[in-house]
């Protein structure tokens, strides 16, 4: 069997769940992974890696966390790490999980479980020493695999030809496993973007449907993770715009529109903008999609619980003041990257741009040049510091309030609007002036 040009060597049989092996990679043989699995094994039971790590290894993708399962009991596998002098916290210890620490690396070691009853968004548990059984409770098939140390890959329910055929199919009866975790659902569309899966079922995309109603049943934070790990991945356009299209969003993310002006910013993010200061950005990518007013802006903000700092940001990018006209002068640029800050203005105009290759496939002539220009400068902006506060109005007699924020405003402009240029000396001259010509008698008719 072939998996993403790995060629895995068969052997076993079909009761041991032994599939076949892969290279030993560096991965597996770090200190930390060799002292963790050292430890849970001091007993003579059996460690094996599990889920992602094995599923990213196969595919050829960078491995990012490395999970470990036992069939040791948690309080055991704690006892084990510590003997060792391993650091252990019990992260998820009522659902199996230890997280081991060694360094600056951090592995979680779940004991075998199989599910007692669940809710839809948590489980009661009990611990096993079947790995079968603990393989029948994942999600995915291509997520059930298991590796041995020196790579030998267990595969008890077809996951690696589900994988070699890039495939997504839920172990068993998909509304079984949506009924145990409802956020399944998102995690059934961020794998077809994340790992550009194909549909295996047309019963688990109908599951996933008439399950979609309930997904308000979870919490936001979870709700929000797996939104931002699809609007992240290299499918993302195809994941937003199937999870619209079959109604999905309008259970939790009503407010999102045509995906089509997310295809073009995807393409100026990774390839047309062609500045190093462009990256990738879901936040911005959320933005795009937007179809709606503030108050639904700020229902998204509440439903996805946002940061203070995602909320003003995905505000700013709605409703900013300003168009990204690429025929803007460049004090004119200046000052709007004074006010808005380079970040939102070079969101700013990334989404413009997107939005007008939708309404103009072939924009007039040099204006992809002009709109790379005002990248460029954006990324390499340097914010000026204006030289007066609020203290310096009020020396000048006037009271705390909204007065002092008017002068400053106004002096604060004419500042800009000379290049930024002018020195305390100078502001405060203007500042003198303002608040004298407010405090002169009006002119005799």
């Amino acid at each position: 069997m072939i998996a993403n040009g790995r060629e895995m060597i068969m052997e076993g049989d079909e009761n041991s769940g032994a599939e076949g092996r892969i290279a030993v990679q560096p991965w597996m043989e770090t200190d930390g992974v060799k002292r963790v699995l050292a430890a849970i094994t001091a007993d003579g039971k059996e460690a094996r890696f599990v889920g992602g790590c094995v599923r990213d290894a196969l595919l050829e993708q960078l491995v990012k966390d490395v999970d470990i399962a036992t069939p040791e009991t948690p309080d055991r596998v704690m006892e084990l790490l510590e003997a060792a002098g391993i650091k252990a916290l019990p992260t998820g210890i009522e659902h199996g999980t230890v997280t081991a620490i060694v360094g600056d690396e951090t592995y979680q070691i779940t004991t075998l479980r199989r599910d007692v009853s669940t809710d839809g968004r948590r489980a009661t548990v009990a611990f096993t020493e079947d790995w079968r059984a603990d393989a029948e409770r994942r999600d995915f098939t291509f997520n059930t695999l298991s590796a041995t140390p020196d790579g030998i890959v267990y595969d008890y329910l077809n996951g690696l030809q589900d994988l070699n055929n890039r495939v997504i199919k839920f172990v068993g009866h998909a509304g079984e496993r949506i009924e145990e975790d409802r956020l399944r659902v998102l995690r059934y569309f961020r794998f077809i973007g994340t790992l550009g899966m194909r549909i295996g079922r047309a019963g688990d995309l109908e599951s996933c449907i008439q399950a979609a109603p309930r997904l308000t049943e979870l919490s936001g934070e979870r709700i929000r993770d797996e939104i931002m790990k699809i609007l992240s991945s290299e499918m993302h356009v195809d994941a937003v715009r199937m999870m619209r299209n079959h109604g999905i969003l309008e259970h939790i993310l009503p407010e999102v529109g045509e995906p089509a002006a997310l295809a073009r910013l995807t393409w100026l993010e990774t390839t047309a903008a062609g500045v190093e200061s462009v990256q990738p950005d879901p936040i911005r990518r959320l933005a795009c999609i937007l179809d709606t007013d503030d108050e639904g802006v700020e229902a998204v903000c509440q439903h996805l619980v946002l940061t203070n700092k995602e909320k003003r940001r995905l505000k700013a990018l709605h409703r900013p003041g300003w168009r990204a006209d690429p025929e803007i002068s460049e004090a004119d640029f200046e000052r709007v990257l004074q006010r808005l800050g380079p970040e939102i203005t070079l969101d700013l105009i990334l989404i413009d741009w997107a939005h007008s290759l939708v309404e103009a496939p072939r924009p007039p002539r040099g204006h992809t040049g002009k709109r790379q220009a005002l990248i460029a400068k954006a990324g390499s902006w340097e914010a000026k510091v204006f030289p007066l506060n609020g203290h310096d109005v009020m020396a000048l007699g006037i009271e705390e309030g909204p007065e002092v924020s008017r002068h400053l405003d106004a002096v604060e402009a004419w500042w800009e609007e000379g290049g930024f240029t002018a020195g305390r000396a100078a502001c405060l001259a203007r500042l003198k002036r303002e608040v004298e010509d407010l405090a002169a008698p009006p002119d005799p008719p």
